[in-house]
């Protein structure tokens, strides 16, 4: 078993969900993601936050969640703008499934860096 070092003191060492256990994912697999995402007819919507508060339950929202929105390349084009407005947030999409009125999915697209 593998032990994976975090600590609350090191906000570069956090986990943030499964995805966040894995190696870095590259642009082909995180537009799979979203695809997925897509596919399943679950809203996106980015969140951000500062890394030392990541911990929280509250990110703040970027913009309104994308309803109806179909097309990766948007979805992808509002993160990257969300990171571009705060370079030194995490950065992460949500999946809500509307139907079960929960997360479906949420992965951290872009780390930020502690000040």
């Amino acid at each position: 078993m593998q032990d994976y070092k975090s600590s609350l003191g090191d906000p570069a060492s956090r986990k943030f969900g499964t995805f966040s256990y894995l190696p870095p994912m590259s642009a082909e697999r995180i537009q799979a993601q979203v695809a997925y995402l897509l596919k399943r007819g679950w809203t996106p919507a980015i969140e951000h936050t500062e890394p030392q508060n990541a911990g929280g339950s509250y990110w703040t929202m970027w913009k309104l969640p994308l309803f109806g929105e179909s097309s990766v390349e948007r979805v992808l084009a509002e993160a990257d703008a969300c990171h571009q407005a705060h370079p030194r947030d995490h950065v992460r999409l949500v999946g809500y499934d509307n139907a079960r009125q929960t997360q479906g999915a949420a992965m951290v697209l872009f780390r930020g860096q502690a000040a």
